[in-house]
């Protein structure tokens, strides 16, 4: 993976490359199970920078299926493709895809 930082909210002051990764939806099925779908956002100074992080991150999280830590990570699927989009406001060069995926986490121990 490039050494690119991703974030949930566009910092300030902007790097000349990130990903945002922002919860657009999905629904809880239980206590354990949950199915968010997330857009991904790829910025770069560049048209050809933006569309090449957006190849790299869009193969890693389609292949993020797997344990991490306490959470399985399953059924991944890709909801919307990739889509050029710039950013209104700055101008600077973006791609866009949206996933969704299944996640079981462990219940949290009740405690009174």
């Amino acid at each position: 993976m490039p050494d690119v930082a991703a974030y949930s909210r566009i910092p300030n002051p902007r790097p000349a490359e990130f990903v945002r990764l922002e919860r657009i939806g999905g629904l809880r099925r239980n206590v354990i199970l949950d199915r968010p779908r997330l857009n991904v956002e790829c910025w770069s100074d560049s048209e050809a920078g933006a569309e090449e992080l957006m190849k790299v991150v869009r193969a890693y999280v389609l292949a993020m299926a797997g344990k991490r830590g306490t959470t399985t990570v399953y059924d991944v699927a890709e909801v919307s493709g990739p889509m050029w989009l710039p950013d209104s406001e700055s101008g600077q060069p973006r791609y866009a895809f949206a996933v969704e995926f299944s996640t079981r986490g462990t219940e949290l121990e009740k405690t009174l």
